[in-house]
């Protein structure tokens, strides 16, 4: 089973005139918010050519750029508008990972394979939900977990999409899951509790409970949200209307002729939103799966002040993910209620639209479940496959019904 939370780096490199060699894993931690959080690093290149990779589970998040000169790595994550900078000796990185404003320090040193001892580990693969009263409404999260062994892979799933994957190792009844992806540092403390439970301590405050669904059930614990019905479009019979500028600073708006009857999707994201770095690559693949059968993509993106001047990290985000689909630059997370007044409990990043030939809201996905989610990921693949085949399927003349 491979370990997530991984920045993956092999490297050699010429120093003081002799070659020395970092390949291979290291074993790391972060230090965010008074918690050190592990994860583990690997580099790859030499001298003006070095590369790095973050991991979500076995998903890369890979450097735009590196170069490692008189034993200091410098690396670009452009698409996150984030750099890498450490000093590298033949036992030790140190370093910091961010930008200005926003750094987190990481040390490594080389890692140490031990295998686990099985033997006694509880076995919690499986589903679980967490009863909880969350910012945006929700009663209840999703716990995902894989086990193989005494190693652990897990993610919790909240409307808004997951938390990537928490990675970890059972030691003495006790389970410590992390990730660090450049993004999302999350740190879980997992102990077993005598009634099967599962008590679990989320980056050292916040106390939460994980239950069974079947015991959820039983105790008339209410569900987690669904997606589907957890936001809404104010004045549905009204066609969505809007126009904001691309990249190139040209106002675009969806009653232009390129967009008349033909479906689309709305996206509200952002390219500092890891779930939304989730979402993009899908959309991409349906946008070029469909456009010819009438299948238009657009993607209102929300960017901070700072990015909104030269739009550097969403170029860099179009890039990474070789977006094709429209992408509009509409203004600042906070103004997203201004700017799309037609959303109805819209709290989510990203939150999903999807529009009839006439333009009319047909349905809303609230978050992206991503990989680490697993049977959730494909679940929310195929589902909203199936709305824009249907959308793409109906007459343009005929009365619309709802797609879902």
């Amino acid at each position: 089973m491979k370990i997530a939370g991984i920045i993956s780096i092999s490297l050699l490199w010429a120093a003081a005139g002799s070659a020395q060699q970092i390949a291979g894993l290291w074993d790391a931690t972060v230090k965010v918010a008074g918690n050190e959080i592990p994860f583990r690093m690997e580099f790859a290149g030499t001298g003006d050519a070095v590369r790095g990779n973050f991991f979500n589970g076995e998903e890369r998040v890979a450097s735009s750029g590196g170069t490692l000169r008189e034993g200091t790595l410098r690396l670009n994550f452009d698409s996150y508008a984030s750099r890498l900078e450490a000093s590298v000796t033949q036992d030790a990185i140190d370093g910091r990972y961010g930008r200005e404003g926003r750094w987190y320090e990481f040390h490594a040193r080389p890692a140490a394979k031990a295998a686990a001892s099985a033997e006694g580990v509880p076995n919690i693969a499986g589903l679980w939900e967490i009863p909880t009263k969350s910012s945006k409404g929700e009663s209840a999260w999703r716990l995902i977990v894989q086990q193989k062994g005494a190693e652990v892979s897990a993610t919790i799933l909240r409307v808004d999409g997951d938390t990537g994957a928490l990675t970890g190792t059972w030691h003495g009844g006790r389970l410590v899951l992390s990730h660090f992806s450049g993004a999302r540092p999350n740190l879980l403390e997992v102990t077993q509790a005598a009634d099967g439970s599962l008590k679990l301590l989320q980056n050292g405050k916040t106390s939460l409970t994980a239950i069974r669904p079947a015991a959820a059930r039983a105790q008339g614990l209410a569900e987690p949200t669904d997606p589907f019905h957890h936001t809404g479009v104010k004045d549905s019979a009204t066609p969505l209307s809007f126009a904001f500028p691309d990249l190139e600073g040209r106002v675009v708006s969806l009653d232009d002729p390129r967009f008349q009857g033909k479906v689309v999707v709305v996206a509200i994201s952002g390219s500092w939103c890891p779930n939304c770095h989730d979402e993009a690559p899908f959309l991409e693949e349906l946008y070029r799966k469909y456009r010819a059968q009438g299948l238009e993509v657009v993607a209102l993106s929300f960017e901070e002040a700072e990015q909104l001047k030269t739009l550097t990290r969403l170029r860099a985000f179009v890039k990474e993910y070789e977006i094709d689909y429209t992408v509009l630059a509409p203004g600042e997370p906070a103004e997203l209620a201004e700017k799309f007044p037609r959303g109805d409990n819209l709290n989510s990043w990203p939150t999903t639209y999807f529009l009839g030939r006439d333009h009319r809201v047909r349905g809303v996905h609230a978050g992206f479940a991503g990989r680490a989610s697993g049977d959730f990921h494909r679940q929310t693949r195929d589902e909203i496959t199936g709305i824009i085949e249907r959308l793409l399927a109906e007459n343009t003349t005929s009365e619309a019904s709802r797609a879902r």
